[in-house]
């Protein structure tokens, strides 16, 4: 059985893919690579006995930055949890009947465990934490920041994209009513479904963009030409790359623009009423039509947003 095999069989006969013994099996990887195969794990507990040696979140996050990944595992790098102990004796009797049978390629067994911990990130709800003393428009702002740092962490999908859209459907959902507005999946294109926009409300045709290219301002020409009106949404970043386009093809009075933070924060601000009390209630409402539209359109469920 090829070593990848044997890797899943582990982690799935004894649920590593958690965080706490994905932080076990990274630390004990490490040890192997310092100390040599086959392990003692008697030798690889504290002093006291009462700890895995080494385990803990400087421990963890180092590894993890050598692959790039910067987003923390856990706060203690699983040295509280009670299964420590016994998740280290399984997989160092795991890594040592490897060595026993000439399969403990540790590189490959390390590349494994941090496929398993971009798994277990892309798995997780981006979070929302609402703190009284924050603007509306940072706790937007953080959640396109998650979204962003999880795009850098995976390939093949936008998330930051398509986080932006469905929040923008949110809002709009939130203010004009459910059914106003059609709603498709991010990589559903507008030429396949003949859509003037991204959405279309009225005779405004919304085109929702993290990068502004030359493309969606031809499509807010073409808008133009046929009798709707362009509105541009985007991020901080893209608004002036969207206004120099926009100039450069002679429509810039002619498409609207709004930086999407301020967008989806002044909708969050109305619906509170402008009252602080009512924030929670507001954002939670946000969330939960932005939920259900990912269930409806969308098969990864890991962009859904977690009030907390």
């Amino acid at each position: 059985m090829p070593l990848r095999d044997r890797l899943i069989d582990f982690c799935d006969h004894y649920g590593a893919s958690t965080k706490g013994p994905l932080c076990v099996a990274l630390v004990v990887t490490q040890h192997a690579r310092t100390l040599g195969l086959p392990l003692q794990a008697n030798e690889l507990l504290t002093p006291k006995g009462g700890q895995v040696s080494g385990l803990g979140r400087d421990a963890v996050q180092k590894i993890l930055n050598r692959h790039g990944i910067t987003r923390l595992l856990a706060a203690e790098g699983g040295r509280t949890s009670r299964g420590s102990i016994d998740n280290m004796r399984q997989y160092v009797s795991f890594l040592n009947e490897l060595h026993r049978n000439a399969f403990a390629d540790l590189d490959e067994i390390e590349t494994f465990w941090i496929k398993k911990v971009r798994e277990f990130f892309a798995a997780q709800p981006l979070k929302i934490r609402l703190d009284p003393s924050k603007a509306l428009r940072n706790v937007v702002r953080d959640v396109f920041a998650q979204a962003e740092e999880r795009q850098r962490e995976s390939t093949g999908t936008n998330y930051a994209g398509a986080v932006s859209q469905h929040l923008v459907g949110a809002k709009l959902d939130c203010t004009f009513g459910p059914g106003k507005v059609d709603h498709n999946s991010f990589s559903t294109s507008d030429s396949q479904t003949l859509r003037p926009g991204d959405f279309l409300l009225g005779t405004a045709a919304i085109h929702v963009t993290t990068s502004p290219s030359e493309a969606v301002i031809d499509r807010c020409r073409e808008n133009l030409d046929n009798g709707f009106h362009p509105v541009l949404i985007t991020t901080r970043r893209g608004f002036p790359v969207a206004e120099g386009l926009a100039h450069n093809a002679d429509c810039l009075d002619r498409v609207e623009f709004f930086e999407i933070e301020q967008f989806v924060a002044a909708n969050l601000c109305e619906m509170a009423e402008f009252e602080a009390p009512n924030r929670r209630l507001a954002v939670t409402d946000l969330v939960h039509r932005y939920n259900e539209i990912i269930d409806d359109v969308e098969t990864d469920p890991s962009m859904k947003i977690e009030v907390q």
